[in-house]
């Protein structure tokens, strides 16, 4: 028979996607873009693949239209039939637990542990490994997966929460680029082309200036709506909450919107769907104050409080005062107030950079957690740690801007391989995110030698290419530079910076430790446990309060404290610190912690009043996270005053 052609195996799969579900042939038409007649051949073709390829059945019912009767493992046979084309054939663990848990939260119906392992080609031990990882994440949206003996596992929870997983479903791996193009895979690209049409003329109608983020959040909960109402899985959301959210303009707006949709997908969305979508809206982030025409009506009224406690406490943690920087009060308040709206609607947010920020800036961002301990206490709200990440950003460009106003640049060349379009490109991208240096001048590697005679005065040149017999201060990035590049050139301008750090021969912790602080080669269990367990040794020393294992504990669940490398650097508030110290451990085995595994542990108890100690602990922590080797030496001495004299280099 003849292979079917591209959509052909969009409309099988729109049948596959919407079981028991009659579409009618013009409701596929105007999806298809093509006409009735186009599609009813398309249906001919489809019927004889599955004839010959399946044991589904098409049903044709006049006045009603066309549905496929499937099986649920056929169905998930098929689908990853139709997609084998686009997608390599080996499949890689990240796409397979990625496409379980999808599977999961989409099915109404139960599916078996052989039908998932049938479906991937694999063992049901590799199937199962992959199952507790899901159950593990799905804990964090209140659900729950369970296995029903000779039914197969289902995942019990409410609507919300349901949509809550997908939406973050990119938190269970890394590659969030391809969890974010496997979502939009799900659907049809004529319906993303749609709905992304729409959300841009809604911007346009209303002068909104969504971020790309929440506008590709929109986008995502958008098409979940459409296709979870197909499937007759409707959200609910109390009276109380609907009344309050139906007076704000953003209703009006949201329930314009979804009225456009319905004739395209042939789908009604409810009251509860409409206040879903305004409440995505009220906690979406914007490029300006929304509040600027319309105060009353958007901004939260913790704000205020929240945005003062904040930059206080930060700005006396930091000795620096930050509430004379007009830009990050405006980012702040922006940013805030979309983090108040996101908390009073129950909606999640995720940062894809969450571990690259906690590792580049350890020392702010764990400033920012510390902070939020106390906001979240006092005004009784939940703000996590993906939101901390976001705000350390806002505090760090508040740094830098001061920094330029103090630091006296670094004059620079830049050697290119790649000619003088690319090489003024770096230039650019250089001045723009480096404010602390000045170019000189651009040149070729040939020209290196002959440049520095002639100019003595360059105090760094950056390559991209590698430099032999260089005495100047040099380092190699790509020509692009991409953001390693960037991270790469930021720890190479702190420590020129910071001289005394490269000249120093000993780290600044080994002045805040003792041989009774230092635990080599433990056994543990849990990364609680350690903590509590270097905690109680700096009690029963003198240098911390009792309460400090406790609250050391609970800041760990706020956010783990792991910072790359295989370290990671516990702490509680310094108000339960008597005196600065450091509590060290390596384990015998790595240990689970947060999102990697560890094998060097400093349990940092570090007065804030210690403010030039704190940053040049930072500024080697960081350091050390960078040096794989070392890091290896240290987790496998087994004496301790050896371990320490590794510190003193």
């Amino acid at each position: 028979m003849k292979p079917m052609n591209t959509r052909q195996k969009d409309i099988l799969y729109l049948l596959i996607s919407e079981p028991e579900d009659y579409l009618l042939v013009r409701d596929i038409a105007d999806r298809a873009k093509c006409s009735e007649k186009t599609i009813r051949n398309d249906l001919k073709a489809i019927e004889e693949f599955l004839t010959e390829y399946s044991d589904a059945e098409l049903i044709r019912k006049p006045g009603a239209g066309v549905s496929l009767k499937i099986e649920e493992h056929e169905k998930m046979r098929l689908s990853r039939k139709l997609r084998l084309k686009q997608r390599p054939k080996d499949q890689t663990d990240e796409e397979r637990v990625l496409e379980i848990a999808y599977r999961l939260l989409m099915n109404a119906k139960p599916v078996t542990v052989k039908e998932i392992a049938a479906q991937h080609f694999l063992n049901k031990s590799v199937i199962k490994r992959d199952l507790d990882m899901i159950k593990e994440w799905l804990k964090d949206f209140h659900l729950t997966l369970i296995s029903k003996q000779r039914i197969g596992l289902m995942i019990e929870g409410n609507e919300k929460n349901k949509r809550k997983a997908l939406a973050r479903i990119s938190d269970l791996i890394e590659n969030q680029e391809f969890a974010s193009e496997f979502m939009k895979k799900q659907f049809l690209s004529h319906e993303v082309r749609f709905v992304t049409n729409e959300i841009t003329t809604l911007q346009k109608r209303h002068s909104l200036h969504f971020t790309d983020e929440t506008f590709e959040s929109l986008l995502l909960h958008t098409l979940l709506m459409i296709r979870r109402m197909k499937m007759k899985q409707p959200i609910s959301i109390s009276r109380k909450e609907m009344a309050l959210v139906q007076e704000k303009k953003e209703y009006q707006w949201a329930s314009a919107f979804l009225k456009r949709l319905e004739p395209v997908f042939a789908v009604q969305f409810p009251e509860e769907e409409v206040v879903y979508l305004t409440l995505h809206i009220l906690g979406g982030k914007v490029r300006y104050p929304l509040w600027q025409d319309d105060e009353e009506s958007v901004k939260n009224p913790l704000l205020s409080d929240v945005l003062d406690h904040l930059v206080d406490r930060v700005s006396k943690l930091k000795m620096s005062d930050f509430r004379k920087d007009a830009g990050l009060i405006e980012g702040l308040s922006i940013h805030l107030n979309t983090v108040l709206n996101r908390l009073n609607y129950d909606l999640s947010v995720s940062n894809p950079m969450l571990y690259d920020i906690k590792k580049m800036y350890p020392y702010m961002f764990h400033t920012v957690v510390d902070v939020l301990e106390d906001i979240n206490q006092s005004f009784q709200l939940s703000i996590p740690e993906e939101e901390a990440a976001y705000l350390t950003l806002h505090f760090q460009a508040a740094i830098e801007r001061m920094n330029c106003g103090s630091r006296t640049q670094k004059k620079a060349i830049i050697v290119c391989h790649m000619g003088i379009g690319m090489s003024q490109l770096l230039r650019t991208k250089i001045e723009r995110t480096f404010h602390q240096i000045a170019v000189l001048d651009c040149i070729a590697k040939a020209d290196v030698a002959d440049y520095l005679a002639n100019h003595e005065d360059v105090e760094l040149v950056i390559s991209t290419v590698s430099l032999e017999a260089v005495k100047v201060p040099h380092v190699v990035v790509s020509p692009l530079l991409e953001p390693a590049d960037e991270r790469k050139l930021g720890v190479f301008m702190d420590q020129l910076d910071q001289p005394s750090f490269n000249k120093q021969k000993t780290f600044t912790m080994l002045n805040n430790t003792t041989p009774f602080l230092v635990f080599l080669q433990q056994d543990a269990e849990h990364r609680y446990k350690l903590i509590e367990t270097l905690a109680m040794s700096l009690y029963e020393k003198g240098y911390v309060e009792k309460d400090y294992a406790l609250h050391a504990v609970v800041r760990e669940k706020m956010s783990a404290t792991n910072i790359g490398g295989g370290i990671a650097i516990p702490h509680a508030n310094s108000k339960f610190i008597k005196k600065s110290a450091i509590a060290i451990a390596t384990l015998k085995e790595p240990l689970d912690w947060g999102n990697e595994k560890v094998s060097l542990v400093f349990m940092l108890a570090v007065k804030h009043e210690d403010r030039d100690m704190t940053r040049q602990l930072f500024h080697e922590l960081s350091f050390l996270s960078e040096q794989p080797e070392f890091v290896q030496k240290l987790t496998n001495e087994t004496n301790v005053m050896k371990f320490l004299s590794y510190l003193d280099y």
